[in-house]
């Protein structure tokens, strides 16, 4: 039984079979993001009223950095993940969706190296 109309098998529409993929990859992105964020929360709660030579101390400690590196990793996939779903469901245009996919690639991955590098030269000590 094949639940296609005539005129999406002539077109070759359908399911491209790399959707379940990406809903467990958001789910396991967002599970991960669970521990992380709590522990940021708390780790900015800490944190808060400290002064800048102590913020960065605790941030070169190995196990700060290493978290902080994971939610990064963490939070700007995830929501890689997030945008690209909504642009791939709003936007009609084949041209406007691959551009708008591409640029939000970009930023995320832009803005991701940028932070994990702040992290890492704050970690090496530099």
């Amino acid at each position: 039984m094949n639940l296609q109309s005539p005129l999406a098998r002539v077109r070759g529409l359908g399911s491209a079979k790399t959707g379940l993929h990406h809903w467990w990859l958001q789910r396991l992105t967002a599970l991960a993001l669970i521990p992380l964020s709590l522990w940021f929360t708390y780790s900015l709660l800490v944190v808060i009223s400290a002064d800048y030579a102590t913020v960065v101390a605790w941030l070169a400690r190995p196990l700060n950095a290493i978290l902080m590196l994971l939610f990064i990793i963490a939070l700007y996939y995830h929501a890689v993940l997030g945008v690209q779903v909504v642009i791939e469901d709003y936007i009609n245009s084949k041209r406007q969706r691959i551009a708008c996919l591409i640029l939000v690639k970009f930023l995320a991955l832009l803005s991701g190296l940028s932070a994990a590098m702040a992290v890492l030269k704050i970690y090496s000590g530099l």
